[in-house]
């Protein structure tokens, strides 16, 4: 195969509708015209990848049955998957009062659970795992655990791994880095952070889209959601409001992005407590 495969072609018009209608109806992405270049820059790579001669041959395969393994790579390559270890601090002292909250009855035997909602590569839920350890040193005694999903498949993976370059560590004060990480190497030789086995048994990473069925029978104390709907329009927003809210116990919280609000939070049982914070009403 030729390694020249992919450089050069360019999206067309028709292509990139035909891609921005997939990427809708798989992933509630909304993708417009002015990220044509970065779409384009984007899937080059998995036109290489392929052997594929041009956009209109690759919407060939993603719009056909056969493409369905293909479509998983291209919702993975659409996806921005930017995260920093403890991104908006408030979130987490919110999670330190709802472990207050709980703790007396975590203590009796009941259960605690939180849901990193498009956990990325890893660094949102173990920033969580992180707080609750801290702030509740015996928590792996109790039945407190931390479910983090992701539509790409590939960062999944990485979570998994809890394995970070230095790139990745900003955010994580030099006390955590010594009590939860412990040296390793990466895949090319690089000298990288591992998360420790105790933080690690904490989390559960699964893939999944947001937009399909949730397997999930647990109610949720805290979800964090933060910067995943920024990329859905408002119809679809407004779907999920209510799936959110049925996913939460009673007084749950529901944490959004920081650019990320629900219009009217009455209408879908929720009380604005904070900045982007929404706690259930019933």
């Amino acid at each position: 195969m030729s390694a020249s495969v992919g450089h050069g072609i360019t999206l067309d018009p028709t292509s990139f509708r035909a891609i921005a209608d997939l990427a809708y109806r798989e992933s509630g992405l909304t993708l417009v015209e002015e990220k044509s270049s970065m779409i384009q820059s984007r899937l080059r790579h998995r036109l290489r990848d392929l052997g594929l001669p041009s956009f209109e041959a690759y919407c060939a395969l993603v719009t056909s049955e056969a493409g369905a393994g293909e479509r998983r790579h291209l919702i993975s390559a659409l996806t921005t998957n930017v995260s920093h270890f403890f991104r908006e601090s408030h979130h987490f002292d919110t999670l330190k009062e709802m472990l207050n909250q709980k703790l007396p009855y975590l203590r009796q035997g009941g259960e605690m659970r939180v849901w990193s909602a498009g956990s990325s590569n890893g660094q949102e839920a173990l920033s969580m795992a992180m707080t609750a350890l801290e702030h509740v040193p015996d928590i792996e005694k109790l039945d407190f655990r931390i479910l983090g999903t992701d539509i790409d498949p590939e960062v999944v993976s990485f979570a998994r791994a809890a394995v970070y370059p230095e790139r990745l560590m900003g955010g994580v004060p030099p006390a955590l880095r010594q009590s939860y990480f412990q040296m390793a190497t990466g895949s090319d030789g690089e000298a990288c952070y591992q998360a420790k086995a105790n933080v690690r048994r904490l989390i559960t990473f699964n893939e999944l889209n947001l937009l399909a069925d949730w397997p999930m029978r647990r109610h949720f104390d805290v979800i964090f959601c933060r910067n995943v709907v920024i990329y859905f329009d408002q119809e679809t927003q407004m779907k999920l409001w209510p799936r959110y809210h049925k996913a939460l116990t009673s007084r749950g919280v529901l944490l959004l992005g920081h650019s990320e609000r629900i219009a009217d939070p009455p209408a879908f049982g929720f009380e604005c407590t904070g900045p982007t914070t929404y706690h259930r009403l019933n």
